[in-house]
């Protein structure tokens, strides 16, 4: 008999993690068992044990249906270091690319023994059809990562950073974080929204064009500032957005000359903030258009930091998804 569709996929009966799909929803104890077994996984991997046996046997399918080098690299080498075997599908070459849809492609290689699906899609929602396709075949024993789906989610590089900040200020309660940039096409933005109100941040700051904003956007429970100066002020936290160009249908922005004259993050801008304020940026950036190098380079910047951290992070979430 097949397993009815779940209103939250990604939890199993048991209140398990099953899949990862979305920061949204996600219980606060599941968000702190994640960043504690990530921070393990940093532990072991500052001993320099390369290899621990965890995801023996498994079979991990990189299904990257969108770009992302950093991303799909970060994950295979995750996966690696769990001792998995790791497929990555060519998806310029793939069956989804001759007419197959998603569903068959997926039921196929569910027939080749697939244990974990690290989904990348330019549509969101596809990695929640795929879960809950698997949940109608009774397929609770395979599990599925959002690695990014159009505007809607990327659940990991949220939690990444929500890592990042605990690694560096140690408690959430009392900080003060701000989200500058591209507000309106970024999936990291409302990863990373949902997890910092999960885990109880004092406040969040958006901030950007009115162009680049969501409406409605305090109902996510985060204060909208269109002025940098006075949205970065005080903040312990800044995390950087890029300009989502290939997401964007028409002129959003005069230019990138004047985006960066006006939300550009240089030291005079950071000056504003706590002395102790940790810079981010989800990368790749753009220099000159979001972010000055003398910030991207100076000593608040720990953006190099979250790509390290990432590593641990996936580690976390693959080991937790198989049961460990």
């Amino acid at each position: 008999m097949r397993n009815p569709p779940l209103s939250n996929p990604q939890i199993g009966a048991d209140g398990a993690l099953t899949h990862l799909l979305s920061t949204e929803g996600l219980p606060r104890e599941i968000l702190l068992n994640i960043l504690d077994t990530a921070s393990s996984f940093l532990e072991v991997s500052d001993r320099d044990v390369k290899k621990v046996p965890l995801l023996r046997g498994k079979s991990v399918f990189n299904l990257f249906f969108e770009n992302s080098t950093r991303t799909r690299t970060t994950f295979e080498i995750a996966a690696k270091r769990l001792s998995a075997d790791v497929i990555n599908l060519d998806v310029a070459r793939s069956s989804t690319s001759k007419g197959e849809t998603l569903l068959d492609t997926i039921d196929n290689l569910v027939s080749m023994h697939a244990d974990m699906f690290v989904v990348r899609h330019i549509s969101s929602g596809a990695p929640h059809l795929i879960a809950e396709h698997l949940n109608r075949l009774g397929r609770s024993d395979i599990h599925v990562i959002n690695a990014g789906d159009g505007r809607h989610a990327h659940p990991t590089q949220g939690l990444l950073d929500v890592f990042t900040v605990r690694h560096y200020k140690k408690d959430f309660s009392g900080l003060k974080v701000a989200i500058v940039g591209d507000i309106l096409h970024s999936r990291v933005a409302r990863s990373n929204i949902h997890a910092l109100n999960t885990l109880g941040v004092a406040e969040i700051r958006v901030i950007g064009p009115q162009t680049l904003l969501p409406a409605a956007m305090e109902t996510m429970g985060v204060s909208v500032c269109p002025d940098l100066r006075a949205g970065v002020s005080d903040c312990d936290v800044i995390i950087m957005l890029r300009l989502q160009n290939e997401r964007m249908n028409g002129a959003f922005l005069p230019s990138a000359r004047e985006y960066f004259k006006c939300y550009g993050l240089t030291p005079e801008v950071l000056a504003y903030a706590r002395p102790d304020a940790i810079v981010m940026h989800p990368g790749p950036m753009n220099r000159g258009t979001e972010i000055d190098s003398e910030v991207a380079d100076g000593p608040q910047s720990v953006i190099l930091k979250q790509v390290t951290f990432g590593i641990a992070v996936r580690m976390a979430v693959m080991s937790l998804l198989a049961g460990n």
